[in-house]
């Protein structure tokens, strides 16, 4: 088959790295696929190298400036729509609201339902569930979602993981870079996703206050983050509540590929306090690398990662189960955590996709 996977960005997102590995596991499969997306700010390239089966169709798309979320959000749809061919693919399939809006008959994949108070974001997301003939769900919590607010029913082809680059940094191959990191950092709680409301940035910087009073060695590392969405408030309000209860995150940005597992690898505790997912891939990264989890205690976290994390609802909680898990882990609850992550690859899912693609023929 011709397949077109369409993203929105090259930068290290869960919604990019998914289509890049599943655009990967495809052209394993021996079909032609091409990877269209937006190269913002005058990017050539994506993250990562891409292996060369697949082919790249990268849209040029400089920045304005002054230019708000909402015309961002449409010369984002516009210009892509406009650029992208056809070229007789069998199957064209949008990753996100953006390209499902650029390209509207398609197969779109929704990762996870949020809501926004941009016009124009909110009805780029309205449209990208209505308009597609037909939809892929990552779990089926959000396939829920989506039947129970559009009365529409989705296919649930869960995500896979790279489990065994996480896995290596977490063996003796990956402690030197391990020290690295921790010569730098000193042990850590690690969140990976950026500072945005949806991932509960605020409530993990009040839950480390109350962890620091019992594990006053312990600090938080916040990695990645990348959106087309303006959280300059949001990030305002995350620094001044830090500031005022004396907690001190160091903000990483986007972490090099390289080096991210090690990252990963060396944290105490993997925290996950985000309060809309559609999987939780950073998540089941980190079981890869053998480290202890805790996430917000939503009904899709549940149905991932059951009886291999520890779940909270609130900051004091999320508070203890991080002092909990930073104490030592369970040799038990890891090894059950890494079969979970080796569960979830990437040729699983492309299979799955390649069944569904089939159908539609």
């Amino acid at each position: 088959m011709r397949i077109a996977l369409l993203t929105y960005s090259t930068k290290p997102c869960g919604g990019v790295v998914h289509t890049l590995a599943l655009a990967e596991a495809m052209a394993r499969a021996g079909h032609q696929v091409h990877v269209w997306s937006l190269g913002r700010g005058g990017d050539a390239a994506f993250f990562r190298p891409v292996d060369p089966a697949v082919g790249l169709r990268l849209v040029p798309f400089p920045d304005v400036p002054g230019e708000d979320v909402g015309a961002r959000i449409l010369r984002s749809i516009a210009v892509l729509g406009a650029a992208f061919g056809d070229e007789d693919y069998d199957v064209v399939h949008a990753q996100d609201c953006i390209s499902a809006n650029a390209v509207p008959d398609c197969v779109r994949t929704v990762h996870h339902l949020d809501r926004f108070t941009t016009p124009e974001l909110a009805a780029c997301h309205e449209r990208a569930v209505v308009t597609p003939h037909t939809l892929v769900c990552v779990s089926a919590a959000v396939a829920a979602e989506v039947r129970d607010g559009w009365g529409r029913t989705a296919t649930v082809i869960p995500n896979g993981v790279d489990g065994a680059r996480f896995a290596a940094a977490a063996g003796p191959d990956g402690e030197a870079e391990r020290a690295r990191w921790r010569a730098g950092l000193g042990r850590y709680v690690l969140a990976v996703g950026g500072i945005e409301p949806r991932k509960g940035t605020l409530d993990l910087v009040e839950a480390m206050a109350l962890v620091r009073d019992r594990r006053p060695d312990l600090g938080l590392v916040v990695a990645g983050g990348e959106t087309l969405f303006d959280y300059r408030d949001y990030r305002a309000e995350v620094d001044a509540r830090a500031r005022a209860l004396g907690v001190a995150p160091v903000v990483l940005g986007p972490v090099d590929h390289d080096r991210l597992p090690a990252l990963v690898a060396a944290a105490e505790v993997f925290a996950f306090p985000s309060t809309k997912e559609g999987f939780g891939l950073a998540a089941m990264e980190a079981l890869a690398a053998g480290v202890p989890l805790v996430t917000r205690d939503l009904p899709v976290l549940r149905e991932v990662f059951e009886g291999v994390a520890d779940f909270a609802a609130t900051p004091p909680a999320f508070a203890d189960a991080v002092v909990s898990a930073a104490a030592g882990a369970d040799p038990a609850r890891v090894a059950a955590g890494r079969t979970v992550a080796a569960a979830h690859d990437w040729d699983t899912a492309a299979a799955a996709h390649l069944a569904l693609y089939r159908t539609l023929r």
